[in-house]
């Protein structure tokens, strides 16, 4: 009998990259399932057109910079990329801009920098808010949820929309995002409580997006139960968010959201439990976690309120970034025995 003889450290090995990665794109699936519901098959066009040319973009530029493509396309890093991308655009996207957006986050967002584990920034929110400056009508041309315009957009119909074919009367069902149709109607001193008569707002969200954001939330704790996140960001951003929206809403109902409508309307939960908490562009330590999220969340508040677009999850998640080296450098544990 052979007896092996190891070493210390006894360290177990860490889930490997792209068992994480698999993990976030099995966490990603009930709220892509909602969002699709809810808006028609298109989304899963945009995903997949996403996915396809970052992967393209991803071996491309590997080539270009003389490095082995296949162990880098098998860490599914780059299907992650562009599956949170398309999710931030609107759901009936033309393929051009999609293209556009996911070369710049996997060009500029990300092997610019030197590719996966050197970007400071998260690759797909710097592509989202490319498109969002340049952009902005492809931009904020959302189309109401099914429940609302009563259009079923069919499969064939929806690949002919996103190739830049589709019927033009599509332009009939297109309208405000919830957030963005609050802080317009707020401008003009119409009260909260008149605001949510309106078709487009359900229980406690916009028609279909609070279920989505709820599809989000279960992502998220199965990401949270399987440890591929921790909780330190997730918990932070949502409850700084709530918390000063809280104090608003306190403060005058009716001009002011509440707590829930903020965490169920836009982009919330899937930054919270997705973009934020990116490995490679968020804080490392426990309390710089903490800081990061609560900053993240601050900001997301004060850009839906006082900004100039009406969700401030990508800009919140992109400001954060740039100071997450400060906040790791003073929230860095001592070092035992040291003064």
């Amino acid at each position: 009998m052979t007896s092996v003889i190891v070493s210390s450290p006894y360290v177990s090995q860490s889930k490997s990259l792209r068992r994480l990665m698999i993990n976030v794109i099995i966490g990603l699936i009930p709220g892509t399932l909602a969002y699709a519901w809810f808006f028609g098959p298109s989304i899963m066009i945009n995903i997949a057109i996403a996915v396809l040319f970052a992967l393209g973009f991803e071996a491309v530029i590997l080539w270009l910079r003389k490095k082995s493509i296949k162990p880098h396309l098998n860490d599914y890093s780059a299907v992650v990329t562009g599956w949170l991308f398309a999710l931030c655009l609107p759901s009936h996207s033309v393929w051009w801009l999609i293209v556009v957006g996911i070369g710049f986050a996997m060009i500029a967002g990300k092997h610019l920098y030197g590719g996966l584990g050197f970007n400071p920034f998260n690759p797909a929110m710097v592509g989202y808010v490319v498109l969002l400056i340049s952009f902005p009508k492809e931009m904020t041309s959302w189309h109401l949820p099914i429940p609302m315009s009563g259009e079923t957009y069919g499969l064939v119909d929806s690949l002919k929309f996103v190739l830049g074919i589709g019927d033009s009367t599509w332009d009939a069902f297109t309208a405000a995002t919830p957030l963005d149709h609050v802080k317009t109607a707020l401008r003009q001193d119409i009260p909260i409580s008149e605001i949510f008569q309106a078709p487009l707002f359900g229980k406690l969200g916009g028609i279909g997006w609070e279920w989505i954001s709820a599809g989000w939330l279960i992502g998220g704790l199965w990401l949270l139960i399987n440890k591929t996140i921790r909780w330190h960001i997730p918990v932070a951003l949502l409850g700084s968010l709530g918390s000063i929206a809280w104090v608003f809403y306190l403060i005058d109902a009716e001009t002011a959201t509440s707590p829930l409508f903020h965490w169920l309307s836009g982009g919330a939960m899937l930054g919270a439990f997705f973009i934020a908490t990116d490995p490679v562009s968020a804080a490392t330590t426990n309390n710089g976690r903490i800081y990061y999220g609560i900053l993240i969340g601050l900001l997301v508040y004060l850009i839906r309120n006082w900004g100039g677009y009406p969700d401030g999850v990508a800009f919140a998640v992109l400001l954060a970034n740039m100071c997450v080296p400060l906040i790791d450098y003073y929230t860095q544990p001592k070092v035992y025995g040291a003064k």
